[in-house]
C-alpha cells in the first residue's frame, strides 16, 4: 500500500486558487474596456495576459520552478497597479492569499521532514 503524498493534494489547492485568480482577474476585463481604452489597448492585452499565464501555471505546479512562475506573476499584478488601479489591488489581495499558501505549503513540508502527519502515522 501506498503512502498518499500530501503535497499531491496542496497542489490541488494551488491549482484551485490560481482558477479562482484567473477568474477574478479576467472579471478586470470589464472595467479595462470600459475605462482603459478598450480590449484591444496594451492594458487589455496585459490582463488577457496575466490571466492566460495563471491558467497556463494551473498545469505546471508538478515542477518545483513553477512556484517562481506564480510569485513572478503576482509580482507583475503588483507592478502594473500604476497601469490599472484594479489589477493593483487584486495583486495585493491574492499576494495575501498566496503568501499565506506559501506559509501553509511550506509547514506541511516541515511536517512531513518530521514525519508527524497523519498519513504518516502507524495505524
Amino acid at each position: 500500500m501506498s503512502t498518499p503524498d500530501p503535497m499531491k493534494g496542496f497542489r490541488g489547492v494551488m491549482a484551485g486558487a490560481l482558477i479562482i485568480e484567473a477568474i477574478v482577474v479576467a472579471l478586470a476585463l470589464l472595467v479595462v474596456h470600459r475605462t482603459g481604452g478598450g480590449l484591444a489597448s496594451w492594458k487589455g492585452l496585459l490582463v488577457g495576459g496575466i490571466v492566460l499565464g495563471l491558467v497556463l501555471t494551473c498545469g505546471l505546479l508538478r515542477f518545483s520552478w513553477a512556484m517562481y512562475v506564480v510569485i513572478a506573476l503576482q509580482l507583475v499584478m503588483l507592478g502594473s497597479f500604476f497601469a490599472v488601479v484594479e489589477l493593483g489591488v487584486l495583486g495585493v489581495i491574492f499576494g495575501l492569499v498566496w503568501t499565506y499558501l506559501f506559509w501553509l505549503r511550506r509547514d506541511v513540508a516541515r511536517r512531513m521532514a518530521e514525519g508527524r502527519l497523519p498519513s504518516q502515522q502507524e495505524r
